[in-house]
């Protein structure tokens, strides 16, 4: 979570106090923009692509997070709290298949407020689960909802086992190792008698980001010591016969991913507790940097997550501050989804946080004070104001033409031949192809594609996002001898459903596009 060196709202205006680590290294990284013109395919000249008869990997979850948002949202009215897990979790909404809980370490030490989560120890040592209402009325809402994989992650252990004695900066003392993983076991316990079952625990996130100047929870995790948190956890979670697994190390790049997870995993002992692999891409990766994240894994045993993606702008997926609810900060969030799943290899993909208050001077307008971390935006100033208005980006929609139709099981297929500044990633999702593309000109586009394997027969769904279009019907695509051919709107994020032949659909997506 790269959003400390964000400006803590007090006012409209914001303006970056520092870059963190991870913005340090994205800012050093090409931004990947629309095409030249000269890219453009027109509609009359199409070029036709094929999607691959062999499987790549199959899709886990889509999903968010649930930080810090929440400890705003517990003083909103219930019917918006009630709206923003409709809109996150239901059908209609974003029907997010994955949910990411932050198991907070306390907050002690950290300058503002929502970034500091209550942990569950009472001064006893004791537990006192009344504590992070705010976090628990989402996560239960999660759970309630059926959203498939719900993860429990971490910035920050209790302050009380730390070096420094805060919730931010400092270690994990090595003699604390053991109480740290029955204190995780404790929570996934204590949820799953309350009927949350947390499937994975994400023991540190960031763990080469101290986040020390205190903005929000952190602590370093050294290489030398994942292993011993992860076995150690791994461990406790075994002798418990919990159900939850680790997912690891949650590197705040893939260039650390890459150089450093093969150094801990390696460790005897360890790989056996770690059930996926997970990085964040804050580094604005090469094709070359996502498909030597899916070399590392592979030579792990495992699969990959990007769990973790936010504040990218100025016309790119590299990291800059700017507020942008446009269709172009839309295409450049379905750009990076479609580059971690068909170039890493990802099995899932989690955005950063699902709301947040930092839109800058302008909720509805692109602006250079704003960040870009959020998919839905609130009023920072709504305890004065009154205001608990929701605005929208289409950042959210761009992410509801994957996740409303990428279901978990849906198997990736890799599709090539695709045209100049356009983008396709195709899914088999048990009797049905979902296709969504990508077109980045300003013009319309023609696109063919032919199906290597399971020729479609006819198209059910085309739902299209673009400049003045959420979620919304679109003309749907001729189908022609295992060929789909379709005109692609300017600016557009297209999702296509096509049943195959001899089989019915699944019906894995709802009918209602508008979720608000």
């Amino acid at each position: 979570m790269t959003t400390e060196g964000m400006h803590v709202p007090g006012t409209r205006i914001r303006k970056p106090l520092l870059l963190t680590a991870s913005a340090a290294l994205a800012v050093t990284g090409a931004l990947l923009g629309p095409p030249p013109a000269s890219a453009t395919s027109p509609a009359g000249s199409p070029v036709t692509a094929e999607v691959s008869p062999h499987a790549a990997q199959t899709i886990d979850n889509i999903g968010a997070s649930g930080a810090w948002w929440v400890n705003d949202l517990q003083h909103f009215e219930p019917g918006v709290r009630a709206r923003v897990a409709r809109l996150l979790f239901s059908r209609q909404g974003l029907n997010l298949s994955s949910y990411r809980y932050n198991i907070g370490g306390g907050g002690t030490g950290v300058t503002y407020a929502p970034r500091a989560p209550e942990d569950f120890l009472d001064p006893d040592g004791g537990y006192d689960w009344s504590k992070d209402k705010a976090g628990r009325y989402y996560l239960h809402a999660a759970a309630e909802y059926g959203v498939k994989d719900l993860i429990g992650f971490v910035n920050s252990a209790p302050a009380g086992w730390k070096t420094n004695g805060k919730s931010c900066g400092g270690h994990l003392k090595a003699e604390h190792e053991g109480d740290f993983a029955r204190y995780l076991a404790d929570v996934t316990g204590h949820f799953a008698r309350q009927g949350v079952q947390l499937d994975y625990i994400s023991p540190f996130n960031e763990p080469t980001n101290s986040f020390d100047s205190c903005g929000q929870e952190g602590m370093l995790v050294d290489v030398s010591q994942r292993d011993d948190i992860v076995r150690a956890l791994g461990a406790e979670q075994r002798a418990r016969h919990q159900r939850t697994t680790i997912i690891a190390d949650e590197s705040t790049s893939t260039a650390k991913f890459n150089s450093e997870v093969p150094q801990w995993i390696s460790q005897p002992g360890t790989a056996r507790y770690v059930a996926k692999l997970a990085h964040h891409t804050y580094d604005n990766p090469s094709d070359a940097d996502r498909a030597q994240v899916y070399a590392t894994s592979r030579a792990a045993g495992k699969q990959s997550w990007s769990t973790e993606i936010c504040c990218f702008g100025k016309g790119g997926t590299g990291w800059a501050q700017e507020y942008d609810p446009t269709i172009d900060g839309g295409l450049n969030l379905s750009r990076i989804i479609y580059k971690d799943f068909a170039t890493a290899h990802d099995s899932a993909f989690q955005w950063w946080v699902a709301l947040s208050e930092m839109f800058g001077s302008d909720p509805e307008a692109r602006n250079d004070d704003g960040w870009n971390d959020g998919l839905i935006y609130y009023d920072p100033d709504y305890a004065a104001t009154g205001n608990q208005t929701l605005y929208f980006t289409k950042r959210y929609y761009a992410l509801g033409q994957y996740s409303k139709f990428v279901r978990p099981g849906a198997v990736l297929h890799d599709v090539t031949g695709v045209p100049d500044g356009v983008e396709v990633s195709a899914y088999d999702r048990g009797g049905e192809w979902v296709v969504v593309v990508n077109n980045h000109h300003t013009t319309d586009t023609a696109l063919k594609l032919r199906f290597g394997g399971g020729t479609p027969v006819r198209a059910t769904q085309a739902v299209r996002t673009s400049a003045d279009e959420n979620w919304a019907r679109a003309a749907k695509p001729s189908v022609s001898g295992g060929t789909m051919s379709a005109t692609l709107a300017a600016r557009s994020i297209t999702t296509y459903v096509l049943t195959r032949t001899g089989r019915g659909g699944t019906g894995g997506a709802d009918e209602s596009w508008t979720g608000r």
